[in-house]
């Protein structure tokens, strides 16, 4: 039976190589003709007919992409019925719309790319486990052995398409550029190089979402996966990695192993939807008796982007699959769960094989331990700790370690930082925080919370957020629920004045009441805060607890140290968007930031940018005066050079922003971690 396509949904996926080798089977005429061609098809109407997608080219041509499961995984699979196929134009501009595919196709693979908010699609990601879900890493992962022949000269490949995207910016690299990326991307993964392959498809992946304008692209992220790209990619085609990092990290690994982890007690912890341009579904965290944080995920590929939202939502009502246990994700976030014969992924994720026994216990509540103990840290130092392992390759980073335990004190909202936008704030030890949403979706319950939550100065909460890397202090908020009647370490310090807490007189506090099966705790994403959930305040006030028309001054006071990092930031990405030209044009602008970046002392900055605009100005010219073409290598090594310096300047004004007052703070980004310099 043939059916149309959905508004709204997607070509099926296709491997990366296949894209590659599609293109490369065109004319340079063709070529020249590719994006527009590509622009053109998708207007075409798609039908779907089994594992067949048929599109109506014209009144004479189908076009037919054979994707079993989804996904076009040979060239052979993409059939054109004109004249020219197969080195049709047709044919390169179908594989060129679709979406790429995972390096492994299934639930665990989907998983990880639902798990990984922080980071850029496609990023080495599969956690896939064997038949008996213990899993098994590539063949010499873990040795540090020289760089072969064959290794170096694919990682030059890759550097050169790497720098042929930088230079030709988010505007001009088109389906062919992108092609060539990902043609050197399959030759290093060949070559075992699965790290930096693996970003090359990421590249490519954020660059297709900017160049079509997808509600999710975000311009950082993809700075940070051009970056993330160039480092590894620039390493490896020098020989000398350097920095400290040895070679196995350089070359990742093409699946993590799942370790035994024997009998393990957990307690949920809470749940958050995920919601990707690919993925839809529920990762839910839990910690073990040694306060080791893990994740148990239910994440799968959508096809209808209007309807993901309603799914990631339901999606915290599956089964957790994870042996016998007859629990909803929702419930798992309350719960506990004892497990025989545990497998565990470096990354946290906990597998699902066919040894592992789980039946439902008791879990625990955030004041009990073993859960207590993660607000036990001083804020600082999990923010130290978050910043330091953002450095670390994402296979590499501990679970959980961007997450953030507060206890807070709500202050209302009021301008924030230095565009003024009206924020929720809240006191976290004498600190002002900005808390958002993670993600602004309107179908899912965050930012409808934290509206209503805006509307209770003065509520203590203790709260499970992601850290945003700011200069001053920012979190999204994912779960929250009453706060203990003793302070932790990230609530104000010091003994409140009057009675003790058992005794004192909370008439004038507002007061966060859940029902009882809400276990005292609220997942923001996936439920709904209710006005009865909140006690609204009498006129009766704490002393202790600041006047909401206190809250412009806490806002503004103390200050973090303004350092123009924004200037040197704004010409990474431009470099990004327009391309090495972009740049080159502009001479004044960019010379005028570098003198603003020297007086504010940056004189570092101020070199680098110095440098980018005179290597994005460089070009080699023939005898007559004509540009001709290079390799963009000098450029590439100063826009990577003053990319780093930005991260890590960015991480460092992080840290200080959440340093206590009169502390100093010894930044997670002292010291370059940055391979490619």
């Amino acid at each position: 039976m043939t059916v149309p396509m959905e508004a709204g949904a997607r070509w099926p996926a296709v491997r990366p190589e296949v894209v590659a080798e599609v293109v490369a089977g065109l004319s340079a005429r063709l070529q020249k003709r590719l994006d527009g061609a590509a622009a053109k098809l998708a207007a075409c109407p798609v039908q779907r007919s089994g594992d067949d997608w048929r599109v109506a080219v014209d009144e004479e041509t189908e076009l037919v992409l054979h994707a079993p499961g989804g996904v076009v995984v040979d060239r052979s699979g993409v059939r054109c019925g004109c004249l020219l196929a197969p080195a049709c134009v047709h044919r390169a501009a179908a594989v060129s719309l679709c979406r790429l595919a995972d390096d492994d196709q299934g639930p665990d693979a989907a998983a990880d790319a639902g798990a990984a908010h922080t980071r850029a699609a496609g990023t080495p990601a599969a956690d896939t486990p064997a038949a008996d879900g213990t899993g098994a890493a590539a063949p010499g992962a873990g040795s540090e052995t020289p760089l072969t022949a064959a290794e170096q000269a694919a990682a030059r490949h890759l550097h050169r398409a790497a720098s042929a995207v930088l230079a030709a910016g988010v505007g001009g690299a088109g389906a062919v550029v992108q092609a060539e990326l990902l043609r050197a991307g399959h030759r290093a993964r060949l070559a075992g190089l699965h790290r930096p392959a693996a970003a090359a498809v990421a590249v490519v992946t954020r660059v297709r979402a900017a160049r079509s304008g997808e509600p999710d692209h975000r311009l950082a992220d993809l700075v940070t996966a051009v970056r993330e790209l160039l480092e590894p990619a620039a390493a490896l085609a020098s020989g000398h990695p350097g920095g400290g990092v040895g070679t196995a990290e350089l070359r990742g690994t093409a699946r993590q192993a799942y370790g035994e982890a024997g009998g393990l007690r957990l307690y949920g912890l809470f749940a958050e939807p995920v919601l990707t341009a690919t993925h839809v579904g529920v990762l839910t965290w839990a910690v073990d008796a040694t306060g080791r944080l893990s994740t148990v995920a239910e994440v799968m590929p959508h096809a209808d982007a209007t309807a993901a939202a309603p799914q990631a939502v339901g999606a915290g009502n599956r089964a957790v699959r994870l042996g016998d246990a007859l629990l909803s994700h929702r419930e798992f976030s309350r719960a506990g769960l004892a497990v025989q014969g545990a497998t565990r992924s470096a990354t946290g994720r906990l597998g699902a094989g066919a040894s592992v026994k789980a039946v439902r216990a008791a879990g625990a509540a955030w004041t009990a331990e073993p859960v207590a103990a993660l607000w036990a840290e001083p804020p600082a130092a999990q923010v130290e700790r978050a910043l330091s392992a953002a450095a670390l390759p994402y296979e590499s980073r501990p679970a959980g370690s961007d997450l953030l335990f507060l206890d807070v004190t709500l202050l209302g909202t009021a301008p924030y930082g230095p565009t003024g936008v009206p924020r929720l704030l809240a006191d976290c030890g004498g600190l002002v925080v900005a808390l958002c949403a993670p993600h602004e979706h309107p179908g899912l319950a965050y930012r409808g919370n934290l509206a209503l939550l805006a509307t209770a100065p003065g509520l203590r909460l203790r709260v499970i957020g992601r850290l945003e890397r700011a200069a001053r202090p920012e979190l999204r908020l994912l779960a929250a629920g009453p706060a203990p009647s003793e302070p932790g370490p990230g609530s104000e310090p010091g003994p409140r004045p009057g009675p003790e807490p058992e005794s004192h007189d909370l008439a004038g506090v507002p007061l966060l009441s859940l029902p009882a099966d809400r276990a005292g705790r609220v997942n923001l994403g996936l439920e709904r805060l209710q006005t009865a959930d909140l006690t609204l305040p009498t006129p009766l006030r704490d002393p202790a607890i600041p006047a909401p028309a206190a809250i412009p001054e806490a806002a503004g006071a103390p200050d973090t140290p303004h350092a123009p990092v924004h200037l040197l930031t704004r010409r990474v990405e431009q470099a990004v968007t327009g391309g090495r030209h972009a740049l080159a044009l502009g001479a004044t602008t960019p010379a005028a930031d570098a003198a603003q970046l020297a007086s504010a002392g940056l004189a570092t900055g101020a070199a680098l940018l110095g440098g980018l605009r005179a290597a994005a100005g460089d070009h080699p010219r023939d005898v007559f005066g004509r540009v001709v073409a290079d390799d963009h290598a000098a450029f590439t090594s100063a826009w990577l050079a003053a990319a780093c310096y930005a991260e890590e300047l960015a991480s460092a004004l992080c840290a200080v922003g959440w340093a206590p007052q009169g502390e100093a703070v010894t930044s997670a980004a002292q010291g370059s971690t940055c391979t490619g310099r």
